[in-house]
C-alpha cells in the first residue's frame, strides 16, 4: 500500500543539496560570517546581524518542497498558500512545476481539481483543521512541512480547549498560521479562541475582564476574529494565553503578563490558577533574530535594512524594532535599490504600500542588515552588492 503521509523528509536531502545550494547560497554572507559579521568597501561599513534569514523551520519546508518534486516527477503537486512568505521562494517553487492553491475571497481553499492521485504540500505554517480532513477525505499523498514550532503551540491550544480554557492567541487573524492555530481548538465541541493583535488590542480585553466596559463591545469589536458563536461574558471567565510564532516576541510576553494580572484583579490571586494560564509559545528562532537585531542597533548605524516579503509577519517586526533606533529601510529584495535613480523603494513601518526616497544613502558609512527568516541567503547578498554598486564600489576579494 502507498504511503500517503511524510512528515520526516522523504530520503532524499541528498539528492536536493545541490539545488538547494545553487539557489540559495551566498559567497557574500559567507564572506561577512567569516569577518566577523563586518564587511568594510569604499568607505562604507556593513554590520550583519548574528541572527538572520533562513531558520530550521523554513529551512525543513524549502528542503521537502524540492525533495517532494524530485520524488513525485510525473504527478502533479499541488502546494497550499505559499511555502513561505517570500516571492522569490515561491517562484522557485513553480518553476518546478509546483501548483500554489490561492486562498478565495472568503479566505478557503478550494480542493475541487485536486485527486487521490495528486501530491499536496502543507506549508511551513499549517493549514486548518478543516482543510487537514478535506485533503485526508480526498486520499492524495500528503508533505507535511508544517514547522515544529508550530506544532508546539498548537498543544497548547489544543490542552487549553480541552480543559474549558480560551484561547487568546497573540496574532493576525488573517496569517495562514494564526488561522491554523485557532481552528485548533475547534476539535473539541466547547472550545473558543480570540485573537488579539498587540497590546492595544489585549487592554480592550482587559478592559472588560477589569469591568470597565460591557461584553457586547467585545463581542462587536472582535466578532472578525473570535470563535464562533462566542460570547465574552461567557468565554473570558477562563484564559489561556498562546501567540502567533512570529510576532514580536516582547509583546507577546506582555500581553501574557497584562492578561494575567487583569485575571488575578477579576478573581482574586489564590484562584488564578482555575481561571488563567500562560505558556511560553515563543519561536527560539524569532526571539533569537529579535534579539540579534537589538543587539546590532545597540551598535552606532547610519541605516537599517531589513530584507524580506512585504506579507511576512517576522520581517515586519524585525523592522518595527529597528524604526525605533535608526533610519530603516524594509526591503522585499535587491531590485528595490535603483542603481540608475539612486532611489529605495520601501515599505515604511505599518504602512499598507512602498514609498520611495532618494539620496537614501547620502552621508551614510555604517550599514546594518538583516534579514526575515523566509529570506534566502542570496538575497542578502544581492542587497549588499547593489548598494555597493549605487556607490560604484566593487566587492572586496573573498
Amino acid at each position: 500500500m502507498e504511503k500517503t503521509y511524510f512528515r520526516s523528509g522523504l530520503g532524499l536531502k541528498k539528492e536536493v543539496a545541490g539545488a538547494l545550494q545553487g539557489d540559495y547560497h551566498s559567497q557574500i554572507v559567507d564572506l561577512l560570517r567569516d569577518r566577523d559579521y563586518t564587511l568594510t568597501a569604499g568607505g562604507l561599513t556593513f554590520r550583519l546581524a548574528k541572527e538572520f534569514g533562513f531558520c530550521y523551520g523554513v529551512d525543513r519546508a524549502v528542503d521537502y518542497a524540492y525533495q517532494t518534486s524530485t520524488k513525485f516527477p510525473d504527478r502533479r503537486v499541488f502546494l497550499v498558500g505559499e511555502i513561505i512568505h517570500n516571492p522569490h521562494v515561491n517562484e522557485k517553487l513553480e518553476r518546478k512545476g509546483i501548483t500554489i492553491l490561492r486562498p478565495g475571497e472568503d479566505g478557503k481553499f478550494d480542493y475541487s481539481e485536486v485527486t487521490k492521485e495528486d501530491v499536496v504540500i502543507i506549508p511551513a505554517f499549517g493549514v486548518t483543521v478543516r482543510d487537514w480532513q478535506v485533503l485526508r477525505d480526498i486520499g492524495c499523498v500528503l508533505i507535511d512541512t508544517t514547522c515544529g514550532s508550530v506544532l508546539n503551540v498548537w498543544k497548547r491550544v489544543e490542552q487549553y480547549a480541552r480543559d474549558g480554557y480560551t484561547a487568546l492567541i497573540h496574532g493576525k487573524y488573517l496569517h495562514e498560521e494564526a488561522k491554523a492555530t485557532a481552528s485548533q481548538v475547534t476539535r473539541y465541541d466547547a472550545g473558543k479562541y480570540i485573537i488579539v493583535r498587540d497590546m492595544v488590542e489585549a487592554e480592550v480585553v482587559c478592559d472588560y475582564i477589569e469591568g470597565r466596559c460591557e461584553a457586547d463591545l467585545i463581542d462587536r469589536r472582535f466578532a472578525h476574529a473570535t470563535s464562533p458563536d462566542f460570547s465574552a461574558a461567557r468565554d473570558l471567565q477562563r484564559i489561556g494565553v498562546a501567540n502567533q510564532t512570529t510576532m514580536l516576541a516582547r509583546e507577546s510576553l506582555e500581553i501574557a503578563h497584562r492578561v494575567g494580572r487583569a485575571m488575578s484583579a477579576r478573581h482574586g490571586e489564590t484562584a488564578l490558577p482555575d481561571h488563567f494560564r500562560s505558556f511560553d509559545t515563543i519561536c527560539s528562532a524569532t526571539q533569537e533574530r529579535q534579539d540579534a537585531i537589538l543587539e546590532l542597533i545597540e551598535e552606532p548605524l547610519d541605516v537599517m535594512i531589513v530584507i524580506g516579503g512585504y506579507n511576512s509577519s517576522n520581517t515586519n517586526h524585525l523592522a518595527k524594532i529597528c524604526t525605533a533606533k535608526v533610519t530603516t529601510y524594509h526591503i522585499s529584495d535587491a531590485s528595490c535599490i535603483d542603481l540608475e535613480r539612486g532611489t529605495i523603494r520601501y515599505k515604511p513601518v505599518g504602512a499598507d504600500a512602498e514609498d520611495e526616497r532618494a539620496e537614501w544613502l547620502s552621508g551614510a558609512k555604517v550599514i546594518g542588515i538583516t534579514a526575515g527568516a523566509s529570506t534566502p541567503n542570496n538575497k542578502i547578498g544581492e542587497a549588499i552588492e547593489r548598494t555597493l554598486r549605487s556607490r560604484g564600489i566593487a566587492l572586496p576579494a573573498a
